[in-house]
């Protein structure tokens, strides 16, 4: 049977209000210009769970309208700190328009084979039925290779510390299939170690028994509890709502994963899951059946920040934590306020700790 994706009680969450000074611009590529600055490196298309997903009808389609000089929607690129381009919304036509261009159709299968991209699902009256881009007529390469694609380009000015604005253009521009969640976006844009760091510890089985779930969720909301924790790890007296906010800038700020603090909490967070598993047995944290991510927060830093915290201590007053009536408060509704998550953590820390 499939399984569905996390579930969580719901938390009432702030949005985020930013500003941000940001220089929009518009630009007029050919395709043969775009193909060979994706050759070089100078678009990236993120890399997220949703990769390419057009079918070769969808993208032959695409590619007709070029042909025929009908229009197609512009791209949107965030020019970064490095001036490369990457695609915020787009990337599907894009990347079915380099597939055409380079002539096979997808990635590469296990034994390192290509489709021929040939025009598929056309009208049979098509003059383009069937035929791979070498197959074209010259006068009609020429046609597809100088035909342009519009992009606007979208370059944050201000501040200069902080430039999670990619973070909420994605969000607002992305227009695939299915909305993309948070911790979706934040794989996208803030490319770097932490990405696999985070998603090697969501597979520790241990933390799948707390989960209550065998496999990964697709949605990454497991990926994004591990995050929350390593971003209020140690620091968490510091921490600003709201939270999905804190969690880009915390993202942003250790993509290396390379500092003390993740080397420490590496280490830790298997110690801190055999020690909730043997303390609170299978799919813990679920005051009404299903996780709340407050209490898991609040035990599961605890516990990550306090090594002299056992299992035997820990089943003892996990009890004692939830029948207290302060704590209880903290637990629901607006739950990461910044008054509540600091109030929330110290009375768990005061009640957990040896």
């Amino acid at each position: 049977m499939a399984e569905h994706g996390l579930v969580l009680e719901p938390e009432d969450e702030e949005e985020a209000y930013v500003e941000y000074d940001i220089a929009t611009y518009p630009s007029d590529n050919t395709l043969d210009s775009l193909s060979q600055m994706s050759k070089r490196g100078d678009i990236i298309i993120p890399e997220y769970q949703r990769k390419y997903v057009w079918s070769i009808k969808q993208a032959s389609l695409l590619v007709e309208s070029f042909l025929l000089g009908l229009p197609v929607p512009p791209l949107f690129l965030y020019v970064n700190d490095e001036n490369k381009y990457e695609v915020i919304d787009g990337q599907q036509r894009l990347t079915s328009m380099l597939y055409y261009l380079e002539g096979y159709f997808g990635e590469p299968d296990a034994k390192g084979k290509r489709a021929v991209f040939k025009l598929s699902g056309l009208s049979d009256k098509s003059p383009f039925k069937n035929k791979s881009f070498d197959e074209l007529e010259e006068k009609h390469q020429r046609k597809l290779r100088s035909s342009v694609l519009r992009a606007i380009n979208v370059k944050q000015l201000n501040p200069t510390d902080n430039n999670t604005s990619v973070f909420h253009i994605f969000e607002r521009l992305n227009t695939g299939g299915t909305t993309l969640r948070p911790q979706e976006i934040r794989n996208a844009v803030f490319r770097g170690p932490i990405v696999s760091a985070l998603q090697q510890l969501n597979k520790h089985p241990l933390w799948r028994t707390i989960l209550g779930q065998r496999s990964n969720d697709k949605f990454q909301g497991d990926v994004e509890l591990i995050l929350r924790l390593y971003s209020l790890f140690r620091k968490w007296e510091g921490y600003e709502k709201p939270m999905k906010e804190y969690l880009n800038k915390q993202m942003q700020k250790n993509s290396r994963f390379n500092t003390a603090d993740a080397e420490e909490f590496t280490l830790r967070f298997p110690e801190a899951v055999k020690v909730v598993v043997a303390a609170l047995g299978d799919k813990p944290f679920r005051p009404k059946r299903v996780i709340n991510a407050a209490v898991l927060e609040s035990v599961m830093l605890t516990v990550l920040e306090n090594p002299g915290i056992t299992s035997e201590h820990l089943k003892e007053r996990y009890q004692v934590l939830m029948a207290d009536n302060g704590f209880q408060r903290v637990i629901r509704g607006p739950t990461t306020d910044t008054k509540m998550v600091k109030d929330r953590l110290a009375i768990a820390a005061g009640m957990l700790n040896p």
